[in-house]
């Protein structure tokens, strides 16, 4: 037997290979099937199963296209409607693998169809449970994603998330490995570790939702306390997942199609596309295409194009890094955004060798900003809610990224302002945002925050994260 943890850190995604004697399983996959078919192949066995946890919010799941290449057969738990053919298991059926066996224990309360998979070894001893999003390590799975109106409330699902916890999975031996679908970084949860894996004994004594005298009303209320709004890309992509979509290869032939400059500029005036600069952010402030948009392929990229761009068929025009258009489109893939429609060729310097015009944003460093310091500045602190309330810049708004459409009215374009985040990507992303809606006034500060808070400009005391309310 053979369990192979494929984790893309841009995601906080996990998914799963599992082979035994000639046969192997993919559990939620990503958009791109090439990976799990080239494995297979290697070790020379066939792809039997896809087993999908729950219909995926935050990523567009690759069951479709990994199935109709493999022959492989799509496996959802109990509840799980889709527009396509699908295998709908029972709650405790068992799927033979080689050697070992598949059961599935239907968990819902993240989603109604959320689905554990129990994988025994060739003697039949549990060895691990696939979670999704049921169990993280050290936090569970939100459960507002799959709310209906008046008819389904979180609160409820919080329930059935606590019911399944404890009569499918605590109930398990505590030797047994949990595989999560996430770690720390994604948004389907509040405060995931940065472990990936762990054994559920450990879990018992450290997941908060795991405690053993905790009662259901005390479950409901911490896993429902605190919870952001997700981002907008969610439900989209669940819609995608349940309904079916484009396959990555046509996604990949439109959206790999290199244009000149002048071809460049044509396209976005004639559909309106979004200029989508994914360099560095370092690159970037120095110079950039008019009205482009800056979300750099060196950080969590894909969450953010799907927090900040409301409409998932938006055609989208790339400026990427030598060597990275290709990249850039599978990763937008991987969220829905499935309209790509070509690259800049040759990237931002042939832009600037033919002479065309071009667009920068001020950017300072910590110490720059501390000699420039007085309580007078307009200061917007973009990171998260709960950043900010730890420790922030005394005189600072805060000015989340995640809801920079919504809050934009909040600020005047006739004030200078100064952005600052945690590293200085969110920083500059969102001053990107700000200078193609007109605001002119904007110096950014491209710096972490521990610089900023060590120079002289006054910040608030500091307080622990984990005891904000």
């Amino acid at each position: 037997m053979k369990v192979e943890q494929i984790y893309t850190g841009c995601l906080a995604q996990g998914a799963y290979y599992i082979e035994s004697n000639g046969e192997a399983a993919i559990i939620d996959p990503l958009r791109e099937s090439a990976p799990y078919i080239e494995k297979a192949e290697e070790n020379g066995v066939k792809i039997k199963y896809i087993f999908e946890t729950h219909f995926h919010a935050d990523f567009v799941s690759g069951h479709l296209d990994l199935a109709k290449k493999t022959g492989a057969k799509i496996v959802y738990g109990p509840n799980a409607e889709t527009a396509y053919k699908k295998y709908l298991a029972k709650d405790g059926e068992v799927f033979k693998l080689g050697k070992v066996t598949i059961t599935v224990l239907h968990t819902p309360g993240h989603t109604p169809e959320s689905t554990t998979f129990l994988l025994k070894d060739e003697k039949k001893k549990p060895y691990a449970i696939f979670t999704g999003d049921t169990l993280f390590i050290g936090d569970v799975g939100r459960p507002d994603l799959a709310q209906k109106n008046g008819k389904l409330t979180k609160e409820e699902l919080a329930g059935w998330l606590y019911d399944s916890l404890r009569t499918k999975i605590m109930t398990l031996p505590d030797d047994v490995i949990v595989y999560p679908a996430h770690g720390a970084g994604s948004a389907c949860g509040k405060n995931m570790s940065s472990e990936t894996w762990d054994t559920l004994g450990n879990q018992k004594m450290v997941n908060y939702a795991l405690r053993a005298d905790m009662t259901k009303e005390e479950f409901i209320k911490e896993v429902t306390d605190g919870l952001m709004a997700p981002p907008a890309y969610f439900a989209q992509n669940a819609k995608m997942n349940k309904s079916g979509y484009e396959s990555i290869d046509v996604v990949m032939k439109r959206g790999v199609k290199a244009l000149s400059p002048r071809a460049f500029e044509a396209a976005a005036n004639e559909s309106g596309a979004l200029i989508l600069d994914v360099r560095s952010k370092e690159e970037f402030v120095k110079g950039f295409i008019p009205n482009s948009i800056f979300i750099g392929l060196d950080g969590s990229f894909a969450p953010w194009v799907g927090a900040l761009v409301p409409d998932l068929m938006q055609p989208i025009l790339i400026i990427a890094p030598r060597g990275r258009n290709k990249e850039t489109v599978k990763r937008l893939a991987r969220v829905g955004y499935d309209n790509a429609i070509g690259y800049l060729k040759g990237g931002f310097e042939a832009w600037k060798k033919e002479k065309r015009e071009i667009d920068k944003i001020e950017t300072i460093k910590a110490n720059t900003f501390a000699k420039s310091y007085n309580k007078r500045l307009n200061v917007l602190d973009v990171r998260k809610p709960g950043e900010f309330a730890s420790a922030h810049v005394e005189t600072a708004q805060n000015f989340p990224l995640d809801f920079i459409n919504k809050n934009m009215s909040e600020i005047s374009k006739k004030k200078k302002y100064y952005l600052h985040c945690r590293s200085g990507y969110r920083s500059t992303v969102a001053a990107s945002i700000l200078k193609a809606r007109g605001y002119d006034k904007l110096i950014n500060v491209q710096a972490k925050f521990d610089d900023i808070a060590a120079s002289k400009i006054p910040t608030s005391d500091y307080v622990c994260p984990s005891t904000l309310k």
